[in-house]
């Protein structure tokens, strides 16, 4: 491979909020007034990571492993999701290393999950926590996330070839 069997992967994820759902990001339940639209539990941040990790295996992205409209995935946890992304990993001989991550939200305030967000990914991916990064931003307004219409997450993922 001439790398050393280290790769690079990118995610992004973006999911309208809506009335009548629960609000999860990072696998942490966030007391809100909306929720995130979709098939699963809709958590757009550990979608973004979970496409980071696929891609930089080369594996594709989440809607091939996991379809939107399959029976089997809908309001499942994207904890559920991102263990057996770990899984498909493993089978491509591949350990995750790093994650590093922001999600763009004008409300709720997030910095008082932040830490539960990383401890939940970390063990889902059997990581320390000093290796997952976890940051929340506003769009100051502008856009669909600035009027508040949605949330959107962006993952970069840091993956080796298992020895």
């Amino acid at each position: 491979m001439g790398d050393g069997g280290i790769r690079v992967g990118i995610g992004v994820d973006f999911h309208r909020l809506v009335r009548g759902r629960r609000l999860f990001l990072g696998g942490v339940e966030i007391p809100f007034q909306l929720g995130l639209a979709g098939h699963s539990d809709a958590d757009v941040l550990l979608h973004a990571i979970c496409d980071a990790l696929l891609g930089a295996a080369a594996l594709g992205d989440i809607g091939r492993h996991f379809p939107p409209g399959d029976p089997a995935y809908k309001d499942i946890s994207s904890l559920e999701l991102l263990a057996r992304v770990r899984e498909l990993l493993a089978e491509g001989g591949y350990l995750p290393l790093q994650l590093d991550s922001v999600v763009i939200a004008e409300a709720p305030k997030l910095a008082p999950y932040i830490g539960e967000m990383r401890g939940r990914i970390a063990e889902a991916l059997g990581l320390p926590v000093g290796a997952v990064s976890v940051k929340a931003t506003t769009s100051e307004g502008l856009g669909p996330m600035g009027r508040g219409e949605g949330i959107a997450a962006w993952a970069v993922a840091l993956i080796r070839k298992a020895a």
